[in-house]
């Protein structure tokens, strides 16, 4: 135990988050698209911790003010909404990838600059591979990609081509290297 986990009371400091490598998943759009038969959805989302009380109602006009810039800059619409386990997500939809991996980026290191970073949790991007939905998962602790595969209405999941997909994106994206850490967010709004 080091000298500020002493100062604070054994309390474990959060893990800030590591927006940067977002960038990876934008040069990596013709792997997707050509070797891997991925297109993008149109959507991507930021899922953060909620803001306690205080912190809420300073933020929460900032954040709007955030969501109106970032959605006028890039022609993105933005929307703002809570999951049913209570944790809020930035919606952004837009056709191009570019601007979905530029907006998660600008939202994200908002919410950085704002002292909110340890909130950051992780960005979900959609690709259609046919009529199935693929998600790429950035998590921001780690600062790595994972994909997730759900299988039908029930909460089952593709491990076999999660894994084929891990294998074939290694080369350009920064993929997760433990499986453990491969959440899956079932019931995400996008």
């Amino acid at each position: 135990m080091g000298l500020l986990d002493v100062m604070l009371g054994g309390r474990k400091r959060l893990k800030q988050a590591a927006p940067d490598r977002l960038f990876a998943l934008a040069t990596a759009q013709v792997t997707l698209d050509i070797e891997l038969g991925l297109k993008p959805g149109g959507a991507a989302a930021v899922c953060f911790k909620p803001l306690s009380g205080g912190d809420f109602s300073r933020a929460d006009g900032e954040m709007q003010e955030l969501l109106q810039a970032v959605s006028t800059g890039a022609g993105t619409t933005l929307r703002r909404e809570t999951d049913k386990l209570g944790y809020d997500w930035i919606v952004l939809e837009d056709d191009d990838l570019e601007d979905l991996v530029t907006g998660v980026h600008t939202v994200a290191d908002e919410l950085k600059s704002r002292g909110f970073g340890d909130r950051l949790l992780a960005a979900m991007f959609v690709f259609r591979a046919g009529d199935r939905k693929v998600y790429l998962i950035y998590g921001f602790k780690t600062g790595s990609f994972w994909p997730f595969v759900p299988v039908g209405d029930e909460r089952k999941r593709d491990n076999a081509e999660e894994l084929s997909l891990k294998a074939r994106l290694e080369r350009e994206l920064p993929i997760e290297a433990d499986l453990t850490k491969w959440l899956a967010l079932y019931g995400a709004p996008v």
